[in-house]
């Protein structure tokens, strides 16, 4: 059987070093003079045939035993890499790969092989053990992989690289950390580059500054939710950036007060890398911009839509309580033709614009080419892209969704379920969930839509999987035909639950889940949108929605961030304002702040606004887009609580 076993062992190898051979086209001979050669270079230390090319190591393989001739395959695999032969790497990988794990009976996943039960070559190299040749096989399948453009079959090398890591403690290195930071970067998880880089700066011995730099671009651009969740994973180094990072957000655009706590931060974090940035921030926050006298708002005051406009404008005139030392110039943008809009705000003289609110009127007032006032949108463009002075501000839902899933995948759930109403909002919130869920894990959610009225409960029953399991109740009974005490089962393949509803909805759906949950499982978490919550049934009976947990604009949620003496007075004139309303007179009185910030914001990426509707962050598309915070329903009360 052993002999058996070796003679298939060297037909693999031989078919492979030829094969190999072949396919790089080396027809050289090897003779007696290179063998003697080889043999002495068996011997030496790996860091002393660094600049070996892959003919070399093929060579050298065909001379040595099966065994001892893995490691020089291995070599060989990651000198094509070097020598950009992506193919060629990926495919003698493969074959490596199947060559060691027949030699030593070991499949990833069996029963551990202790790292030094097994010597490949003669010097006992410790990077020649089974167990880090095949961590080295699987990073050049995962680099081949992502060089070729197939990023899921690289991710998946990634997750038997990060398995050998965790049962051999084998110690990822740079090349590690630089493949997960390219893979992270083309799949855009912002988290994943950073974390990458400040594990790489931390193994580095000599750090360039521009390498510092580039990580500060990238925690600059960061939202402030995502700033939290990195806090989670717990890069190395991380307190003092986000130390740093806090500072620039909430005081870039004030200067003296900006400088005053760089100089703060600089004395408790004297050693940190970061310092390379210092002077460069400094500089920045001397930066001024242009005063602006007279400003234009484009709402819709008639109309259909006028309640909207009003409660924009509304907002708008409690901001500008706060600083009168501009003039406002209310236009109705239903009856302002758009064609002579240039020569209303010459006339006017006119500095910024803010609007128009309705879609359809920010697609018209694009087109228009001879605008050229600064201008922030309150609403987002479609087809068109923004020029470098038009900002748009996004009040989308989907962006919340996008914000929980990054959030919620953060804590350990893996198999969510979403449940969505079948409006046209809640299937745009459901899918931008599942898409961000299945970019960060890589697997896809399941959604279920349910209809509205008496389908709903009878469908989220079949969901849960509660009908089927009354009916092998049902079965059971009439076979026996004798008493039976009996408990419904639901479904145990989900952790989570995330929820698409109305308010009236919710209120039927959540203690809806909660009853048919079977006593023999574990509660099901829930989270929603804010489209799940009203202001204005917070004030009646929730008890049926306790510890259901939903995103929310600081504005429509007791927290640190509301300004909550605004918030009285503004209930107190409006009482029975919908919730619709209450978010657009937020966005209004957000984006009076927001003229003055943005020049700022588009000079200082780090720059934020703290808004009633968000942390709100410029985008490099032009796009403001928030972070909201989290609520959660605890003793018939609303609180906010810190989720991310």
């Amino acid at each position: 059987m052993l002999t058996n076993l070796k003679f298939t062992l060297n037909s693999i190898l031989l078919t492979l070093i030829f094969t190999t051979l072949v396919a790089s086209c080396t027809t050289t001979k090897i003779d007696t003079e290179l063998a003697k050669v080889e043999n002495e270079m068996v011997t030496r230390q790996s860091d002393e045939v660094t600049n070996l090319t892959s003919d070399y190591y093929l060579k050298r393989a065909k001379l040595l035993p099966v065994k001892q001739s893995i490691a020089s395959l291995v070599s060989a695999s990651e000198q094509f890499m070097l020598e950009e032969q992506s193919h060629k790497a990926l495919w003698l990988a493969n074959k490596t790969w199947a060559l060691t794990t027949a030699t030593f009976n070991k499949q990833i996943g069996n029963e551990k092989t202790p790292a030094d039960n097994v010597e490949l070559v003669a010097d006992n190299d410790i990077n020649n053990t089974p167990p880090k040749l095949l961590y080295r096989l699987a990073l050049i399948k995962a680099t081949s992989l992502q060089q070729l453009g197939y990023l899921s079959l690289a991710q998946e090398q990634l997750i038997i690289i990060n398995k050998l890591h965790g049962d051999y403690a084998l110690v990822h290195q740079v090349p590690y950390y630089e493949l997960a930071k390219r893979i992270s970067a083309e799949q855009t998880l912002p988290l994943g580059v950073i974390d990458a880089q400040l594990r790489i700066l931390a193994l580095k011995s000599e750090v360039l500054e521009d390498e510092v730099f580039m990580l500060w671009q990238a925690f600059s651009q960061l939202s402030s939710w995502q700033v939290k969740q990195l806090s989670i994973i717990n890069p190395p180094n991380l307190k003092g950036w986000q130390q740093l990072l806090l500072v620039a957000n909430e005081l870039g655009h004030k200067p003296q007060k900006f400088n005053q706590a760089l100089i703060q931060w600089q004395q408790e974090n004297i050693q940190h890398l970061a310092n390379i940035v210092i002077p460069s921030l400094r500089l920045s926050s001397a930066t001024s911009t242009s005063s602006i006298s007279n400003i234009a708002i484009l709402l819709p005051l008639s109309g259909n839509q006028k309640m909207a406009g009003l409660a924009a404008q509304q907002g708008l005139l409690s901001a500008y309580q706060q600083n009168t030392n501009t003039k406002l110039h209310f236009i109705d943008e239903n009856k302002i033709d758009m064609n002579v809009l240039n020569e209303t705000f010459d006339n006017k003289n006119i500095d910024y614009v803010i609007g128009p609110l309705l879609k359809k009127h920010v697609e018209l007032y694009l087109e228009q080419p001879d605008l050229v006032v600064p201008t922030l949108l309150l609403n987002l463009p479609g087809s068109y892209k923004l020029k470098y002075h038009q900002v748009a501000l996004s009040m989308r839902r989907e962006d919340e969704a996008v914000q929980a899933a990054a959030s919620l995948s953060r804590k350990n759930y893996k198999h969510p379920l979403i449940l969505a109403s079948q409006t046209n909002v809640s299937r745009r919130i459901a899918s931008a969930f599942s898409n961000r869920w299945q970019t960060i894990t890589g697997q896809l959610p399941e959604i279920i839509y349910l209809e509205s009225g008496a389908k709903m409960q009878k469908e989220l029953k079949s969901s849960l999987e509660v009908t089927n399991s009354g009916e092998r109740i049902k079965n059971i009974k009439r076979l026996f035909n004798q008493k039976i005490k009996s408990e419904l089962r639901n479904r145990r393949d989900i952790d989570m639950i995330y929820l698409v509803a109305s308010p009236a909805q919710t209120k039927l759906l959540k203690p809806y889940i909660d009853v048919n949950t079977s006593p023999f499982a574990s509660v099901i978490p829930i989270f929603a949108s804010s489209l799940s919550h009203s202001i204005n049934d917070d004030r009646s009976d929730n008890r049926d929605l306790t510890d259901l947990t939903f995103t929310e604009i600081p504005w429509l949620l007791r927290s640190y961030q509301q300004d909550q003496s605004l918030v009285d007075i503004s209930n107190s004139i409006w009482p029975q304002r919908t919730d619709s309303l209450q978010r657009i007179f937020a966005m209004g009185y957000d984006s009076l702040f927001l003229v003055n910030k943005i020049p700022l914001m588009q000079q200082s990426t780090y720059i934020r606004h703290y808004g009633q509707t968000g942390i709100i962050k410029l985008n490099s598309d032009n796009i403001l887009t928030r972070s909201l915070i989290w609520g959660r329903y605890h003793n018939n009360k609303v609180m906010q609580i810190i989720m991310d």
